[in-house]
């Protein structure tokens, strides 16, 4: 009897939810007509600063705390901590299991008790964690706050990314995930430098440089994930009376063009059916293989490169630590170009796809040119094509759900994979192939981008047939429970 009765409550309150989205719906009737084209301009570049900046600064300074092991080990750490063996490598990868493991249910947070709440907390523990391990003195305990730092870092890439994906349009959202993502690249190059400048804290009050690392990068991450709480904005249709920088005129202008772009503005309450329903559309699963496959060799280049420019192509310690940023300045570039342009002409497929081949071209050249020159040359290419691809990724996946849980659903599944990615891409080049060149690791890294290449051409394949269906009259897409729009259509 109590699943007859458990089936009823939910749909009752389907129903209530039903019923007051429609009637919100009603309300905000006019409010596209209240705005005028200045002021729809001026809430949007509002929302770019308060949403688009604040959560790209949280996941910056979360990717500088999360790599400045390697910055603080050779100033010191691996000496006095006494990180013989693997020791280095194993607290290093400990933080990636909580990390992946604890991605999916950090979505569900974020919408039940909100962003502000949620990532203020998150942020202000794992800077709190940071700033600890400046004062540890055994590998144990190194160890074991690696491992509560991935618990607590798990919650900032996915919810940040589900985050603005409910308040922009599907056209909108490339750009700004390409901000989003530039931010963390911009903070990795600037990284090395600010370590470099806090190891001449040396010896102030009693410390070595290396704490001073910890210490200051922790408490910098503190400071903002205080100021996040204030700065921060709530869901669109969040109604928990929390304080918006917007109006409620201006509000109701974000929640109608929302529903006008996808129909999904308003959540729908939570059960575990919902968050899992997404489990069953295969094209999540090939947008997480992609991108966890775009991670390993992301993630293998970011661990190694330095490595391969002193043993594959001669050049000295000092050049290569010069010669490694020029490369993800012009990734940076792509980067940009890709998300304006994918959004400006509403595809992304074509993007990724000559993303992935400049990284093939770039890759054989890096790998297999006699000349280190031309090679070097590869690596602006590889890098290119590595840095512009992961926003368009994640925009495909924005574009292509409905349904807020299944969205939160979608954001985990796929910056899960980047994380098993990340595992995987630490294993890529080994110190055993260094006399061959890292051949092993080349043709890995070239396998997933062409797999990854293969990939897309399919999902892209297979969402112009069901667009084709749609148009047809044969087929609703993304229909559910909350009946859907009938000129919704996939974006390839």
């Amino acid at each position: 009897m109590s699943k007859p009765r458990d089936k009823e409550a939910e749909t009752a309150s389907s129903q209530k939810h039903d019923n007051v989205s429609q009637a919100v719906c009603r309300s905000l009737s006019l409010a596209e007509d209240d705005l005028t084209p200045e002021e729809q301009r001026r809430v949007i570049r509002r929302l770019d600063w308060r949403l688009v900046v604040m959560v790209g600064s949280l996941y910056s300074i979360s990717v500088v705390d999360r790599f400045n092991m390697s910055y603080a080990q050779v100033a010191g750490m691996g000496h006095d901590l006494e990180l013989s063996g693997f020791r280095y490598n194993i607290a290093n990868l400990v933080f990636f299991f909580p990390y992946v493991l604890f991605q999916p249910p950090s979505t569900v947070l974020v919408r039940l008790v909100g962003p502000r709440l949620f990532l203020c907390s998150v942020a202000l523990s794992w800077g709190a964690i940071v700033l600890g391990m400046g004062f540890v003195h055994t590998f144990a305990q190194l160890a074991g706050l690696r491992l509560v730092l991935g618990l607590f870092e798990s919650g900032i890439f996915p919810s940040s990314t589900y985050l603005l994906s409910t308040w922009y349009t599907r056209y909108e959202i490339g750009q700004r995930f390409s901000i989003f993502y530039l931010l963390s690249i911009a903070a990795a190059a600037c990284s090395g430098l600010l370590a470099y400048g806090l190891t001449h804290l040396d010896g102030k009050a009693g410390l070595p440089g290396w704490r001073w690392i910890f210490i200051v990068e922790g408490a910098a991450t503190c400071a903002l994930g205080a100021a996040s709480f204030w700065l921060l904005e709530d869901f669109p249709d969040a109604e928990r009376g929390s304080k918006s920088f917007l109006s409620r005129r201006e509000r109701q202008w974000v929640v109608q063009r929302i529903q006008h772009d996808r129909g999904d503005s308003f959540a729908l309450p939570f059960t575990m059916k919902r968050f899992l329903a997404g489990a069953a559309d295969w094209k999540i699963w090939a947008y997480a293989t992609v991108f966890g496959s775009g991670a390993i060799v992301g993630y293998a280049m970011a661990y190694t490169l330095p490595m391969i420019l002193v043993d594959n192509m001669g050049f000295n310690v000092a050049q290569a630590q010069c010669l490694v940023a020029p490369p993800y300045a012009l990734g940076g570039i792509v980067l940009m170009l890709n998300g304006h342009y994918s959004d400006k002409l509403r595809c992304r497929g074509p993007f990724y796809c000559a993303s992935m081949l400049l990284s093939i071209v770039g890759l054989a050249i890096m790998g297999w040119h006699p000349v280190p020159g031309v090679r070097y040359f590869g690596i602006f290419l590889v890098t290119a094509g590595l840095s512009s691809s992961p926003p368009i990724v994640m925009a495909m996946q924005a574009n292509n759900v409905r349904g807020q849980w299944k969205r939160a659903f979608t954001s985990a599944t796929l910056i899960g994979s980047g994380g098993v990615g990340g595992i995987a891409g630490s294993l890529i080049f080994r110190a055993q192939d260094k006399a061959s060149g890292y051949r092993m690791g080349m043709y890995i890294c070239l396998g997933c981008l062409i797999v990854n290449l293969v990939l897309m051409v399919l999902c892209d394949w297979d969402i112009s047939r069901q667009n084709k269906l749609a148009d047809q009259g044969k087929k609703r897409l993304e229909a559910d429970e909350d009946g859907g729009a009938d000129d919704y259509r996939y974006t390839y």
